[in-house]
């Protein structure tokens, strides 16, 4: 049986939940998910966790913070003044837009307050500070 090893491509029906149990993500009723192994396209615990299993197997992981999106870093969040921002750019909680930074890339933020004085973009992956469980069914190897 073919197992899933570095250089491997890999396909795989998955359902991500957090700690509340709460599903953040799942592949059901699409296309599995696939990923050639060591390539650093998934998360590293959960490329990890696929690490040596055979088409069919199934098996559910957590894979700790670190190893998924990383810790919430304070840095990470930036108070602007109200006035520096558009006003048509859509200010409600949790929007995300896309921000331009100094040296020319854009980012994705996430509005996380907005006062009549200043608004809170939170650079932050929403998932990050999180402990995530995976559980997966490996499809295919290739």
């Amino acid at each position: 049986m073919t197992q899933a090893t570095a250089g491997s491509t890999v396909s795989l029906h998955y359902t991500g939940t957090l700690a509340d149990g709460t599903t953040f993500d799942s592949s059901k009723g699409r296309d599995p998910l696939t990923f050639k192994m060591g390539a650093g396209q998934i998360i590293p615990g959960l490329e990890a966790a696929v690490d040596g299993m055979a088409e069919g197997d199934s098996k559910t992981v957590t894979i700790p913070a670190a190893d998924a999106y990383g810790a919430r870093r304070d840095d990470a969040t930036q108070q602007v003044p109200r006035e520096a921002v558009p006003d048509h750019i859509p200010l409600d909680l949790g929007t995300q837009l896309q921000v331009q930074t100094q040296d020319g890339q854009t980012m994705p933020v996430t509005v996380a307050e907005v006062t009549e004085d200043h608004v809170v973009l939170d650079a932050n992956h929403p998932l990050a500070g999180h402990d995530l469980t995976f559980d997966v069914e490996l499809v295919k190897v290739a």
